[in-house]
């Protein structure tokens, strides 16, 4: 039997949990991190043994290959495509396009779905192993579906092992153990055990060197063991160890190795080839450079450790990197593989030269095209370098910049834009340039600086073009709606919009301007017929949405909402389908369908996680306002504050006033409901301030009640409405104490579908009748509200009410609830789509998992709810479901 790696018991009983669970179906990964040389992949070595009844696949990030996109997904599936034919049409297109099999344009979620697919079929026949060395030097698409992918293999015999370098990292939400250095026991073992003869003076001296790092205990003693001791970093000095050894080489071998070091694809049909190039005796020193223990020449050209092909390459004179490039650039099929030859000319060039330059910008578009914008970015940045006209160099420089910035590099994309700031600049670039800026900052959730970016864009474009001009605006705000920024960046906007080109008629920026300068009354009629425009809000669904709810709206808002589902469902943009959701989510707890709200708020979640992005807070923190727990609402309200944002920030203080208003906490629901007010944000302002005069009358401030209900008023009567009518009706019964008013509420709210407010204006009544002594009537509306709260799941709303219906001399029905364990939100979810038919498989498609962990879920939903099958949950009512679930 082999031997264990020396002093690694606890990394090698981590990796055997891995690999026995998912040989029991139960499928994980764990991510090796560590410096380099320390031992990770000795460690996968170890993972591929005691898996030796696994099918084990494999793939390697590689320094020269990280823009490529999907490269190492590529490389990890190509042993198990000949599955490809069991997937479904829409899976199997979507890795071809992934891999450059197919034209078309990638689609993350699939590509993820459907390599999840892939490796299941492959692992029907047996447990998989998913080994993936140098990880910190993956591609970002690669990065991105290989973490989708380890998060959902929980259902399948599937294990996955990365060793990933650190400090550089990667990988971050992933189960993963940091490889330390091994104790001087254990190090001095390595040593005597590696190294045939040390002499003892030096061997004390390697030991202390090396810091329990095994690669520098072989190494150091063959390069450097003698030398003074140096302040460089240890892998920096394993690294002049491999050059040493590099240096006493003949030429021809030095040249070949160079060669190697410079293809990223270790493929010798590449290797060889251009090895020709340079000469038949590059090719005889094959032997020699072998023979140095840095490379091997097999199936696959490999190196002896990533450090050694960096430090070949490193060590190479610059004539020297240029000849090896150059060489496989003309070995390249420039149709096969177009992008990595112009890659390798790049290399090779030796100056300024448009029409490689040209070549590497439309490398960029097909690169875009397949969704890899870092490679775009680095195609772009390289052909920045190679422009001699000046005015081509800042075009490529702000669509690198570009690219940076749609891969998530922010901070990239910032130091490209400093280099555009030295150049000539006109107003049209100038106004690129601060576009960008604009939505880097918002990017940066610490730099509040974005709408000041876009708004100087705004103002350079205004005589160049005048109706990009007033797009710019308009982006300033609704970019800052979506991110959750809008606090205050509405009235900057509309305020340096007054002196914005005109429109052909009137738009949302005029109506923006009318709402501020004029008030409701005169801005409504306009805000209507700019809703009325269907286009608007796909073009603008961010602002569409909020200007609905604005104008209490909450039939216009379904709408509108139903087509932007429509819109991401057709095309599957992430980003559509996500503010989709969370506005799908935020309107079902207005209307109180809490469970369609918990469904929306999963499915969103899984697509922010399938992204590796922080999902939507808002939609969370509305569903859990009306819920009512405070333990669970104070720690949401606590977490989302800490974050800084201004609009989130007013969300949490007008759900904050919800929740305490529920739990009968006036002063705390007041407090809360001022600061949501101040900032005048569009819907939340308004919406906030029945909030508010609830809690002002309860705290005997009339005054402040009075005020709010004239400002709640101007709202809503233009708008005519029965939500926003019904619930100013119950407010000015709140401040007036008049009975019709409370009758008028309950009756135009009757004719809503904003059940929640319905049920509220039912409490506030009955409350009111109670206090006026007349308990008969007082729990006719005291019953309705108690039913109609317990059934939605509104809880602190309902004590309320059950705590009055007490008082009236009648005990309140209680709902019965399944009990025991309560559900996810993504049980829910597949609890709610399993009830209406669907099938593990579509419900698998919708939340980007398997149709094996979809099953499993299942099983935990069925022993939750106390029932065993598909039929009895169909069964179920629905309050039953949402009546116990976990935020």
């Amino acid at each position: 039997m082999p031997t264990q790696p020396v002093g690694r018991t606890t990394e090698i009983s981590a990796l055997e949990a891995v690999i026995a669970d998912a040989r029991k179906g139960n499928g994980g990964a764990l991510v090796l991190r560590g410096e380099p040389g320390i031992g990770k992949s000795t460690l996968l070595a170890q993972a591929r043994q005691d898996a030796s009844d696994f099918r084990i696949v494999e793939a390697s990030g590689s320094e020269f290959e990280t823009e490529l996109p999907f490269a190492a997904l590529h490389q990890l599936c190509v042993p198990v495509l000949g599955y490809l034919g069991e997937l479904s049409p829409r899976h199997r297109e979507a890795l071809q396009v992934a891999f450059g099999l197919a034209t078309g344009t990638p689609d993350l979620f699939r590509i993820g779905l459907a390599t999840l697919d892939l490796l299941s079929s492959a692992a029907r026949s047996g447990p998989l192993l998913c080994v993936i060395d140098d990880a910190h030097w993956l591609d970002d698409a690669s990065t991105r579906a290989l973490t989708f992918l380890a998060r959902r293999i929980t259902s399948e015999p599937v294990a996955m092992i990365f060793a990933v370098r650190t400090p550089a990292g990667g990988l971050d939400e992933l189960p993963g153990l940091v490889v330390e250095g091994l104790s001087d026991a254990d190090a001095r073992k390595v040593l005597a055990d590696g190294v045939s003869a040390v002499d003892p003076r030096v061997r004390d001296r390697v030991v202390a060197e090396a810091r329990g790092n095994p690669l520098a205990l072989l190494e150091l003693p063959k390069s450097g063991g003698f030398a003074l001791p140096d302040t460089a970093s240890l892998p920096n000095r394993i690294e002049r160890g491999f050059a040493a050894r590099l240096a006493g080489l003949p030429a021809d071998a030095r040249l070949l190795l160079t060669v190697a070091s410079a293809d990223p694809t270790g493929d010798p049909g590449l290797l060889w080839p251009a090895a020709r190039q340079l000469g038949d005796g590059v090719v005889a020193s094959a032997d020699v450079a072998e023979a140095s223990g840095l490379v091997d020449f097999s199936t696959r050209v490999r190196f002896c450790h990533p450090l050694a092909r960096s430090a070949v390459y490193l060590a190479a004179a610059a004539d020297d990197r240029r000849r090896a490039h150059q060489a496989l650039a003309s070995v390249t099929d420039p149709a096969a593989d177009p992008d990595r030859r112009v890659w390798h000319l790049a290399q090779a060039s030796t100056g300024p030269d448009d029409d490689l330059a040209a070549e590497l910008a439309r490398s960029a578009s097909r690169a875009q095209a397949r969704g890899g914008v870092a490679a775009a970015a680095a195609f772009l940045e390289r052909a920045a370098a190679l422009s001699l006209d000046a005015g081509l160099r800042t075009e490529h420089t702000l669509g690198a910049a570009r690219a940076k910035l749609d891969a998530g590099a922010a901070d990239a994309a910032a130091g490209l834009l400093t280099t555009v700031e030295t150049g000539p600049q006109d107003d049209l670039t100038r106004a690129k340039a601060d576009l960008l800026r604009g939505r880097i900052a918002f990017a940066r959730h610490t730099d509040g600086n974005g709408a000041d970016f876009m708004l100087r864009a705004a103002h350079l474009l205004a005589g160049l073009d005048p109706e990009w001009s007033r797009e710019c605006f308009l982006d300033a705000l609704e970019v800052s709606l979506v991110v959750g920024r809008a606090n205050g960046v509405m009235d900057k906007v509309v305020d340096e919009a007054r002196s914005a080109p005109p429109a052909s008629s009137p738009d949302i920026l005029d109506a923006l301007v009318l709402l501020t300068a004029e008030g409701h009354q005169a801005a409504v009629p306009v805000l209507r017929r700019i809703l009325a425009d269907r286009p608007m809000w796909t073009r603008r669904p961010a602002l569409a949405t909020m200007i609905a709810a604005e104008l209490w709206d909450i039939e216009t808002h379904a709408e509108i909402v139903g087509r932007l589902m429509e819109t991401g469902r057709e095309t599957g943009s992430p980003h559509t389908l996500r503010l989709g959701l969370a506005q799908v989510a935020s309107a079902a707890v207005i209307t109180g369908d809490l469970g369609k709200a918990m469904s929306a708020i999963a499915e969103e979640e899984a697509i922010a996680d399938a992204l590796g992005v922080p999902s939507l807070r808002y939609p969370r923190l509305h569903l859990t306002a009306m819920r009512g727990r405070r333990a669970e609402g104070l720690a949401l309200f606590d977490t989302t504050a800490a974050l800084g944002i201004g609009q989130l920030i007013a969300n949490v203080h007008w759900t904050s006033a919800v929740l305490h208003n529920g739990l009968a906490d006036y002063p705390a629901a007041l407090a809360a409901a001022r600061r949501a007010t101040e900032p005048g944000d569009l819907f939340l302002a308004g919406i906030a301030l029945p909030e508010l005069i609830e809690a002002a009358v309860r705290c005997g401030e009339r005054e402040s009640a009075v005020a709010a209900l004239d400002s709640l008023t101007e709202r809503t009567a233009p708008s005519g409405t029965s939500w926003g009518l019904g619930v100013t009706a119950y407010a000015r019964g709140l401040v007036t104490g008049a009975e019709a008013d409370y009758r008028e509420a309950v009756d135009r709210l009757d004719g809503s579908p904003t059940t929640p407010y319905r049920a509220r204006a039912h409490l506030l009544f009955g409350e009111w009748l109670r206090r006026e002594g007349r308990r008969r009537d007082a729990r006719e509306h005291l019953r309705t509200a108690h039913e109609l709260l317990s059934g939605m799941g509104m809880e602190a709303f309902a004590r309320r009410a059950a705590d009055e219906l007490r008082a009236t001399g009648e005990v309140a029905r209680s709902r019965s609830g399944p009990g025991g364990e309560e559900l996810t939100l993504q049980q829910v979810h597949i609890a709610r789509l399993v009830a209406t038919g669907a099938t593990s498989k579509e419900v698998a498609a919708r939340l980007f998992l398997s149709p094996r962990t979809v099953d499993a879920h299942l099983r935990n939903i069925f022993r939750k709810l106390g029932i065993t099958s598909r039929r009895q949950l169909r069964d179920l009512p629905d309050p039953r479901i949402i009546g116990s679930v976990e935020g």
